[in-house]
């Protein structure tokens, strides 16, 4: 019975923690899920609701600004400016349903940038950006212009829907050296097409693209999170072990009265 017992204590060892982990959530989490329901707002043209969300948020953001661990001043001008972006895509009577979408988007991964620590939102986005800047590249190389510009346009667009996020979490000279590289092609696109020598800048961007991207890929699981499956995993070997000795000396010692009873 007590061995039953045991075992029924280690799964609730077990199982407990999980929950508690899950259960718990920061300020900034808490703001992160807001964000996205007024993303979702939007999402179903919900555009007052959305409002109502971004509202919320600015109340729930004043209240926490300044709470442990605080936001450097670059944070929250970037919080700051991207929740005006979109409470304009919220109030705004006629503004296109895919720029509002985009500026919540914009919203939506820089606010989860700020609240987490391990693989962002924003590099989801890598297969659609990488996408519209290979078929902008192919249409350079093939001196096609129409389609160079329709591509590199389109490349731009999601770029800047990333661009807030990555300030966030990409070291500073990393982002100089994309906004050099991404500038001069903007500025001088008819001697990309032309020139092929122009055309290792579209090689140099796509590399930098590359390892943006590559840099950013980390192990999937949050780090406090390793830390509570490896404790839980080392208490339930230590009550197994525990459970397995008591096992041991249950056996042995009847083993043992079997002994006395036969000698008797």
């Amino acid at each position: 019975m007590k061995v039953r017992w045991l075992y029924f204590l280690a799964i609730i060892m077990l199982l407990t923690p999980i929950t508690v982990y899950a259960e718990q959530q920061s300020p900034m989490e808490k703001l992160d899920d807001i964000s996205d329901e007024a993303l979702q707002m939007v999402k179903f043209q919900r555009y007052e609701d959305a409002k109502k969300m971004l509202d919320y948020f600015s109340d729930q953001f004043t209240s926490i600004n300044g709470a442990e661990p605080p936001l450097s001043m670059d944070e929250v001008r970037i919080v700051n400016t991207s929740h005006d972006e979109a409470m304009e895509a919220a109030v705004s009577p006629n503004m296109k349903y895919e720029e509002r979408l985009n500026k919540l988007t914009k919203f939506r991964l820089v606010i989860d940038a700020v609240a987490t620590s391990h693989q962002p939102l924003w590099t989801e986005m890598e297969e659609q950006i990488m996408s519209a800047f290979h078929h902008a590249k192919d249409a350079a190389v093939k001196g096609d212009a129409a389609h160079f510009h329709t591509n590199f346009n389109t490349f731009l667009s999601l770029y800047n829907v990333i661009y807030p996020s990555m300030k966030i979490d990409v070291p500073v000279e990393n982002i100089q050296r994309l906004d050099a590289r991404i500038d001069f092609i903007n500025e001088y696109r008819s001697q990309v097409i032309q020139d092929s020598q122009n055309q290792q800048e579209l090689n140099a961007l796509d590399t930098d693209l590359k390892n943006l991207f590559a840099n950013m890929e980390e192990d999937d699981a949050d780090p406090s999170l390793w830390w509570v499956i490896i404790s839980t995993g080392s208490i339930i070997i230590m009550t197994l072990s525990y459970v397995g000795w008591r096992k041991y000396q249950a056996d042995k010692d009847l083993k043992k009265n079997r002994s006395r009873d036969l000698k008797d």
